[in-house]
């Protein structure tokens, strides 16, 4: 794993810059966003907002890996690149503008494709975060960053429907709460006992920071749960149902070797509800756990899905990365027709 250490040197014109950041995390936490590494796989829609949110927050590097070229599906939702850049690599169409975010950080392109890349080309990073990828790649890279100490990101945006998840092994944070202090006695209270004479007081004015370590599962974890299980059974009724629409659309992903596309909708709306009844059938599932609605939601990276799993998803990068609050265990769903955004823990932990 790349050196994430404390060590990120700040300028005084960084300082400045990062002033407001400062105010709200601390110093120590944005030295150790200037000391680190971040690889965005895939630039479309959601890794363009993912790009943007890491760069504005000034960890050290970050490289743009895609091996496919700029469509006219791509300016619905991808700001990075213009017109201009019709058919050019679309992580070398995306550097330029990403980098005049923040010229403080060093903004790289990788023209590769992501399932080509070794093992050790992922423990060069503290963080790697996965959009556009196949399940196959998701679990190989998903174990790499695990087994290496590496901070694990996936997510993807289908028309209405996001998601994200975050493997980052055992993770130590601090938390700021409010001081506890002792309630004072008062007077002709000295020898009172019970609840009244021994209760604390929480003091606004005063924060201690918390300790605390979170324990995360891997990909595969998420993805082999035995949903028959008396557990499993029980937790079910609060699962978010995007949690299925997303190992449809996984299996569509691996089956056709590209997401369901407006181009050909009719014909993908046909094979996306096939593959429902497949993967719940699989899961020992019933079939109309999923209605129909969903196979015309999925088509598309809609800006505003995007912009929203984005920004989560960046905000628990930013979290990970400087050690301050809690971050999400282990997925956030978000459904554009009603706005609504779920967290959920699945898979062992």
């Amino acid at each position: 794993m790349a050196d994430g250490g404390e060590n990120g040197a700040i300028s005084e014109a960084e300082a400045a810059l990062y002033d407001r950041q400062i105010r709200l995390w601390g110093l120590d936490a944005q030295r150790r966003l200037r000391a680190s590494s971040v690889l965005i796989a895939g630039l479309k829609g959601l890794g363009a907002e993912v790009a943007k949110n890491i760069v504005l927050s000034g960890v050290k590097a970050v490289t743009l890996l895609d091996h496919q070229q700029v469509t006219e599906e791509d300016f619905s939702s991808q700001f990075l690149v213009s017109r201009a850049d019709l058919g050019k690599n679309r992580a070398e169409a995306s550097q330029e503008r990403t980098q005049n975010l923040n010229p403080n950080v060093k903004v790289t392109a990788d023209t590769e494709d992501v399932k080509d890349k070794p093992n050790e080309f992922f423990t060069k990073f503290n963080v790697v975060c996965l959009t556009c990828c196949s399940q196959q790649t998701l679990r190989r890279v998903g174990h790499v960053c695990h087994d290496n100490g590496v901070k694990f990101y996936a997510g993807n945006v289908h028309g209405y429907c996001g998601y994200m998840f975050a493997d980052l092994g055992e993770h130590d944070y601090v938390e700021e709460k409010p001081k506890i202090v002792k309630a004072d006695k008062e007077k002709g209270e000295e020898d009172k006992e019970g609840p009244a004479g021994k209760k604390a007081k929480v003091d606004t004015t005063e924060t201690v920071m918390v300790k605390k370590t979170a324990s995360y599962c891997r990909w595969q974890e998420s993805q082999t749960v035995d949903w028959t299980s008396d557990a499993s059974s029980k937790a079910m009724k609060r699962t978010p149902q995007m949690y299925f629409i997303m190992k449809v659309l996984l299996r569509f992903r691996e089956d056709h070797g590209r997401d369901p596309a407006v181009s050909s909708r009719e014909e993908d709306k046909v094979a996306l509800l096939r593959l429902r009844d497949d993967v719940l059938t699989e899961m020992k599932l019933k079939t109309d756990l999923v209605g129909d609605e969903f196979a015309s939601q999925c088509f598309a990276a809609l800006s505003p899905v995007c912009a929203v799993v984005g920004g989560v998803l960046a905000q628990e990068i930013v979290k990970a990365v400087s050690g301050k609050d809690a971050p999400l265990n282990n997925f956030f769903f978000f459904n554009g027709t009603d706005d609504s955004g779920m967290v959920d823990c699945i898979g062992k932990s």
